[in-house]
């Protein structure tokens, strides 16, 4: 099977929102994301509804157990099983959290990897590994942290970018990541996007978050998006390129007529800047 590349908007491919894509997928969603630990090996019913969408429309698979940063050793049985199914559904992008969630057994949480050199040195080996065995580059998400570590050497943004000169991969930006450690951590996000490398950047994702405090959010994906993590997006796209973007939302999910309003805005917020881009490459 041919692989496609995700463009434009997309949306999480959630069981529970089958029924209603079967019906009709609205016209703004142009790709879907999974998490390929939920759908390899899946047969049934569910395996044959996954194809059939896979058959029609990009997908893009978001890894969420490799543990990248932990200390067990990598799972290359699941990273080869994952390259098999990325092949069977012609998914071209692979992306997993710049984290870890895993030391004898799952941790279920993403936890932060302390931002020093031999981390770097450690979780770009990893990375050129699972690339080695997907045969795809992949791209790494910048990941919410509420506390720092102590024996940090660096900035999380210095961080992010020596791992990916490291590892010689992909980034996948998610903005309200950045928000959310923008807050916790007191720094400025829109620098904080400006400053990452936009060769780099294939992907992004927007999401809602909890405000447990003023001075603390806690990243959940079960709100609808507020008005600053648009604006970042608007400064991510003014500054990046508007870069294939999906609406995540993993808890209280509301129906798909709903979820398409915000999948929506992504996509005008996309052909807006593709229409001012095209404006200065006119007047170039």
């Amino acid at each position: 099977m041919v692989s496609l590349r995700p463009t434009g908007a997309g949306l999480g491919f959630r069981r529970e929102l089958i029924p209603a894509l079967k019906a009709r997928v609205p016209d703004a969603i142009e790709f879907f994301e999974i998490a390929p630990e939920n759908w390899i090996d899946l047969g049934g019913a569910h395996g044959r509804d996954l194809a059939g969408f896979t058959e029609r429309y990009p997908f893009v698979c978001h890894g969420l157990s490799l543990s990248l940063g932990g200390p067990a050793p990598l799972d290359e049985m699941l990273l080869a099983k994952t390259r098999q199914f990325m092949d069977a559904h012609g998914i071209a992008l692979y992306t997993e959290h710049l984290s870890y969630c895993s030391d004898d057994g799952h941790l279920y949480d993403l936890l932060p990897i302390p931002f020093t050199e031999d981390a770097v040195n450690y979780v770009a080996a990893r990375i050129r590994r699972a690339q080695d065995i997907l045969e795809r580059r992949i791209a790494i998400e910048n990941a919410s942290y509420y506390t720092a570590s102590p024996i940090a050497e660096m900035d999380e943004l210095s961080f992010i970018r020596a791992v990916l000169e490291e590892a010689d991969c992909d980034l996948h930006l998610d903005v309200n990541n950045v928000y959310v450690n923008s807050v916790n951590h007191r720094y400025d996000p829109a620098a904080f996007i400006a400053a990452l490398p936009s060769e780099r950047i294939v992907y992004l994702h927007t999401a809602g978050h909890y405000n447990e405090a003023d001075d603390l959010i806690v990243d959940t994906h079960g709100a609808d998006v507020i008005e600053p993590v648009w604006s970042l997006l608007d400064t991510a796209y003014r500054i990046h390129g508007a870069a294939p973007t999906l609406l995540e939302r993993d808890f209280n999910i509301p129906p798909l007529g709903e979820l398409v309003l915000e999948v929506e805005r992504i996509a005008q917020l996309q052909a807006q800047h593709c229409a001012r881009q095209g404006d200065v490459r006119r007047a170039g």
